[in-house]
């Protein structure tokens, strides 16, 4: 019973953490990513599919992304679709080619990316130890039923504490590490 409550505590911490990269990916740094236009979805034949799934997306350079449809009838949706974007990027279409260039990032853009970083983080921070509290409260549980003792409860609170405690690390080391790709010039 505690060593499942643990796996799942663990499990579910994992994937927050996860979303947490995921969630970062789509912030725009000064370099070029092609998970940046993902999020994108174009209108298709009447229906809302993502970017990914109507094009290719390439890394031309440090500071372009390529976008290639598959049909050369998308060029104009795509380019619309990226235009109206929250990204702010400018898409140029070469024939069957659209280029996307990244403007560099003002002083006052990487602050601003910082902070919404640091929001993202605390948001991942949250969601462990709401995790975490949700573990806690099943294991009291079992003690409340007699099904475990008070020192299993005990080691197995320390034991989630550990788990939550190394999950809040990698999520400070993912905020550290997109803070440097941030603030890389």
């Amino acid at each position: 019973m505690l060593d499942d409550i643990k796996k799942d505590a663990g499990t579910r911490m994992d994937k927050s953490v996860a979303a947490l990269r995921q969630e970062l990916t789509k912030l725009r740094t000064g370099r070029a990513h092609t998970s940046l236009l993902e999020h994108i979805t174009v209108e298709y034949y009447g229906s809302a599919v993502p970017l990914n799934q109507v094009a290719n997306i390439n890394v031309e350079d440090a500071r372009t992304l390529t976008v290639s449809p598959w049909e050369k009838t998308m060029v104009q949706a795509i380019e619309k679709a990226i235009l109206n974007s929250d990204l702010g990027l400018n898409p140029a279409s070469a024939g069957a080619v659209i280029r996307v260039p990244l403007p560099p990032l003002t002083e006052e853009r990487r602050k601003n990316m910082i902070r919404l970083v640091r929001h993202e983080a605390e948001g991942g921070r949250v969601a462990v130890r709401n995790i975490r509290r949700d573990a806690l409260s099943d294991i009291k549980e079992l003690l409340k039923e007699k099904l475990i003792g008070a020192d299993d409860e005990h080691r197995a609170h320390d034991e989630i504490q550990a788990i939550t405690d190394r999950h809040i690390e990698d999520i400070d080391k993912v905020l550290t590490d997109k803070e440097n790709d941030v603030m890389e010039i």
